[in-house]
């Protein structure tokens, strides 16, 4: 659920959408972290000025952690 929803969200903001990849693996049964593979043209836009995109991403994808109780890290990298 979290993944698809990140997955989706950040193709709106990407300039090659086509690009974009969204891996989520689970480290403990309470930890999860989400990586997202982007074009290097769209890591910029993806973090935002001094981190706000991103973070505003973690904010709603911390809504998630009351849920499922499942905190999340995510990661911006560049598509080799």
């Amino acid at each position: 659920m979290v993944e698809d929803f990140v997955r989706e969200y950040v193709k709106l903001l990407a300039n090659h959408p086509e690009d974009i990849e969204v891996v989520q693996r689970r480290i403990h049964d309470t930890f999860s972290e989400i990586t997202i593979y982007a074009n290097g043209a769209d890591v910029g836009k993806i973090i935002g000025k001094e981190g706000k995109m991103i973070g505003a991403i973690k904010t709603v994808i911390s809504g998630c952690k009351a849920k499922d109780r499942i905190s999340y890290k995510v990661n911006v990298q560049t598509k080799r």
